[in-house]
């Protein structure tokens, strides 16, 4: 992104420029989440033939960890996990998620995994309502799982959901504990995404303060007020050395970090190398959208499908003498194309090169003429189609999540049970 323009011109990078103190890791390392939390965004599943091959992708791209599943899910699931651990990748450490319970660390091992992941909730309103378990009983069953995954001779990363809503007292125990105990790396979540950067760097430098930890420290942030991305970079200038990542930002509710967003980031505004290959994350990207059937965003950053995408006039002539005006990242990096699209707000200099294309060559006269069509072309369109297409999308949306109203009302009555008053109105709703 920062350096010179074709004429010589500086273009400023004052994430490097301003002279701010950051307190960077030695290396920071990209853990892949899209085939756990990516696979738990809402109607998203992956055969294991198709984790396989994701895997195999992020491989190739030079991703150092990746969360392969939960093998104690079901069968298929286990069987993923091992065949992704015994397909002999090289640059790829493969993790297995499990919850602080040694029959899913069990399964994780089976598998033959290179680490695991045990989990558990650490938040009040999590431990009131969702585990019913004092504070006491979590530091005992986190002790206990750290410590039979590291007499098994795998790397242990000990998660909590909801570390940053939890009681900071019991944090600090809590983490102590773990450490104590043999965990390798510690990772902090912040499962609904409530903090803000400046929020999240005190935090971070308070956890330090606390726990000392002197082993590595990750993060796992949701994307709930859309600073997921932000927020992983304020970890970033605090020390935190393990991001955790999704493509196009899967993941529950509003998703994870994007892997390409945190990417691109510390490449090209910190100039920070993370060891990926950034000309394979677009291709990644559009297969991980085939796989898990999530369209990427319109507007999404860095793969989205307007990324590079000009219209307006003003726009399309900056472009056209030079790139850095209008566009911070590339393409050429990225192996994708820049478009130009003909509509309303298009100027002469858009039409220009898009005949010098083609080697033919207009007046001005007729350079603005065509111009004037393309708008007048445009504005008479009818909005029908574009109705059409969101309403087809809505309907898809509802009916491609998992089984439909009709389908799971059938599998109840296959279990024997009567489909209510209540449901018949619900598949009628559906039918229309």
């Amino acid at each position: 992104m920062a350096g010179k323009a074709k004429d010589g011109i500086l273009v400023h990078n004052f994430v490097q420029e301003a002279g701010l103190k950051y307190n960077f890791p030695k290396k920071v390392l990209l853990w892949e989440e899209t085939l756990r939390d990516g696979e738990q965004t809402p109607g998203v599943y992956f055969t294991p033939e198709e984790k396989l091959e994701l895997a195999k992708r992020f491989d190739d791209l030079g991703v150092p960890i990746a969360d392969c599943g939960i093998p104690a899910v079901s069968e298929k699931e286990k069987q993923a996990v091992k065949m992704i651990a015994n397909e002999g990748l090289r640059n790829l450490s493969v993790l297995g998620a499990c919850r602080t319970l040694k029959s899913d660390i069990d399964a994780c091992l089976e598998c033959d995994v290179d680490e695991i992941s045990p989990f558990i909730a650490a938040s009040p309103v999590h431990l009131k309502h969702k585990l019913k378990m004092t504070e006491d009983e979590v530091v005992e069953k986190s002790v206990e799982s750290v410590e039979y995954g590291k007499a098994h001779g795998v790397k242990v990363t000990f998660v909590t959901e909801d570390t940053v809503r939890s009681d900071f007292d019991f944090v600090e125990r809590l983490y102590k504990a773990v450490v104590e105990a043999g965990a390798d790396r510690l990772l902090l979540c912040d499962t609904v995404g409530v903090m803000t950067p400046r929020v999240f760097q005190w935090w971070i430098q308070e956890f330090r303060r606390r726990v000392k930890p002197k082993v590595e420290l990750g993060v796992h942030i949701h994307n709930d007020f859309g600073m997921a991305t932000a927020n992983s970079l304020a970890a970033v200038e605090e020390g935190v050395a393990v991001v955790n990542t999704c493509f196009g930002g899967l993941g529950e509710r509003a998703g994870n970090a994007p892997f390409e967003e945190v990417v691109l980031a510390l490449e090209l505004l910190y100039g920070i190398k993370t060891g990926i290959k950034l000309d394979k994350i677009y291709e990644t990207a559009q297969r991980v959208e085939e796989l898990s059937g999530v369209p990427l965003g319109i507007t999404k950053p860095i793969v989205g499908y307007n990324a590079f995408t000009h219209e307006s006039g003003i726009h399309t002539d900056g472009v056209i003498k030079n790139t850095l005006t209008y566009e911070p990242i590339q393409v050429e990096m990225l192996n994708r194309q820049r478009r130009f699209v003909f509509g309303k707000h298009t100027g002469t200099r858009a039409v220009e090169a898009r005949l010098a294309d083609h080697r033919m060559t207009a007046t001005k006269e007729q350079l603005l003429q065509i111009a004037n069509e393309i708008k007048v072309y445009t504005e008479k369109k009818t909005k029908n189609e574009v109705a059409d297409f969101i309403r087809y999308y809505r309907a898809w949306d509802l009916e491609h999540k998992g089984v439909t109203p009709k389908e799971f009302w059938s599998i109840v009555k296959k279990a024997g049970l009567k489909v209510p008053a209540g449901a018949e109105k619900e598949l009628a709703a559906t039918a229309r």
